[in-house]
């Protein structure tokens, strides 16, 4: 079977293994993958293919069936599915936990689409998220090595804004291993004093953002050599 990217509108073709799987999948849930040529992510489920799920019942008889055949002896399992390799499409399974992943706070400019392309192209994974609380709620438990607020993300500007204060509050154990970097009208482009008096590690004026990819360019490599070794050293003593 054949499906078409959304994003790429190239043709691409089903393994047998993916379509087992939509087959599979209750109704209203969605299975995702990945285009091949674009990289980019998108759901299937069984409407959208015209396939209808198997119901329950022929499941479990399904898997009845495996296992009584398998009682009268030991079966290897059988060889993966590499199909993919030449039909062009997988699934997309769990983020690899080693790529750095990015937060980008910004109010719907067009700016925001400039920082979100100089992170990614940085190789940054990147999260945008509109609420200010979800966004709190969000770095609780996600581990961001860079964050990007804008000062017209929440209302009011940023000395008052709750996720400023959040990431001003947070323990150095975590906050160390964080680029904060704030954007915006009243902040002078790479001025080191203006930044340490918010708190943050970078800021940038809202004329040079068409600029942010150069600019990330210049300071991250020196972030991190000025506190790289630091960081690792404090890991290794277990206070990092």
């Amino acid at each position: 079977m054949q499906v078409n990217c959304p994003h790429c509108e190239k043709q691409l073709k089903l393994s047998g293994k993916i379509r087992e799987n939509i087959e599979r999948l209750p109704p209203g849930q969605k299975i995702k993958v990945k285009c091949v040529y674009c990289a980019k992510p998108f759901g299937l489920d069984a409407l959208s293919l015209g396939v209808t799920a198997a119901p329950k019942e022929s499941r479990r008889e399904k898997s009845q069936g495996q296992k009584v055949s398998g009682e009268n002896g030991v079966r290897p399992p059988a060889p993966p599915d590499v199909n993919w390799l030449a039909e062009g499409l997988f699934e997309d399974h769990e983020i690899v936990e080693d790529i750095p992943r990015a937060l980008v706070l910004m109010p719907d400019i067009p700016a925001r689409d400039t920082v979100v392309k100089a992170a990614v192209e940085f190789g940054y994974q990147v999260d945008q998220i509109a609420d200010a609380d979800e966004a709190v709620e969000k770095v609780r438990f996600v581990n961001y090595a860079a964050v990007f607020l804008h000062s017209r993300y929440e209302h009011g500007g940023i000395k008052s804004g709750k996720f400023h204060n959040y990431m001003r509050a947070m323990s150095m154990t975590r906050r160390r291993y964080v680029l904060y970097v704030l954007l915006g009208a009243d902040f002078e482009t790479l001025y080191d004093l203006q930044a340490m008096a918010y708190s943050a590690n970078l800021v940038i004026n809202d004329s040079e953002l068409e600029h942010v990819g150069v600019v990330l360019k210049k300071v991250i490599p020196e972030y991190e050599a000025l506190f790289g070794p630091l960081m690792d050293e404090l890991r290794d003593s277990g206070r990092g």
